[in-house]
């Protein structure tokens, strides 16, 4: 039986139990640039010869770096499900940014990034890493001061963007408010709480993160109907914990933003 996730990196990943092919080192960075920051994940793989396997990730609402061997993105926040589909041996160095992060990154509102990426060296705060991040890399994916040197790399340019400002700390603090609190499951109340409107709300999530206030509160709920589906808890009974009117439209929400339904995903992970 699979168990319940270790982290929100796990939490948000709909590993397949019987995928042995990777693993995934982590790493947080410092107190003082959690603002900005979230953690860090080092996936290392080896998949036999032939075959592939695919990675499917449902995002945090924030935005990624990652750098490989064979490429080095800046990854917009993905409303849908995000894929990856890893061959041969390598391995990665990722970044997981605050939600503040994203746009004051990328330089503009994330509307037009949802879903899609950019290069890294077109992240003018981040340009020139891919080099030195992956002479680094050239060292191997298992020793841990590779890691604290890559870290040590990125870190050294976010101190650049200097303290957060008022608006930098409010998205932070808006996503944490839904991501920490399985009794906020309506907009209306996420508005109460930070003393906005609903169209304000709605205008500054979507520059500052390129989705909905809506969207934030359901995909909560799919990290948490994930995080259930690895237990043995009973199917009704996570579908009401979860605040759905009945089983029928929590299988709709998990089955479209998933392509399983909530029992396939049960049986696959109890059963791996």
């Amino acid at each position: 039986m699979a168990s319940r996730a270790s982290d929100d990196i796990e939490r948000a990943h709909l590993r397949d139990p019987a995928d042995r092919s990777f693993t995934i080192h982590r790493r947080l960075p410092p107190a003082s640039l959690r603002p900005w920051l979230r953690r860090y994940w080092i996936p290392v793989w080896d998949v036999p010869e032939g075959e592939r396997a695919e990675q499917r990730v449902l995002q945090f609402p924030v935005c990624l770096m990652i750098t490989t061997p064979a490429y080095s993105r800046f990854v917009g926040p993905n409303p849908g499900l995000s894929t990856t589909v890893l061959e041969g041996c390598s391995w990665g160095f990722g970044v997981m940014f605050a939600p503040a992060a994203g746009a004051v990154l990328h330089g503009g509102g994330l509307r037009e990034l949802a879903g899609g990426h950019r290069e890294l060296e077109g992240v003018a705060a981040l340009a020139g890493l891919t080099a030195p991040l992956r002479e680094l890399m050239a060292q191997g994916p298992d020793e841990d001061e590779v890691h604290a040197a890559c870290c040590a790399l990125v870190e050294e340019r976010i101190a650049g963007l200097g303290p957060p400002r008022e608006e930098d700390l409010l998205i932070d603090a808006i996503v944490e408010e839904v991501e920490n609190d399985p009794a906020l499951c309506e907009v209306g109340q996420l508005c109460s709480r930070f003393g906005l409107g609903e169209r304000a709300l709605q205008r500054l999530t979507g520059r500052r993160l390129g989705l909905t206030p809506a969207w934030l509160i359901r995909r909560r709920r799919l990290h948490e109907a994930a995080d259930g589906l690895r237990g043995d808890e009973d199917l009704a009974a996570l579908a009401a914990r979860l605040g759905y009117a009945d089983q029928s439209h929590f299988t709709h929400d998990v089955h479209t933003a998933t392509g399983s339904t909530p029992g396939e995903l049960a049986r696959r992970w109890r059963e791996g």
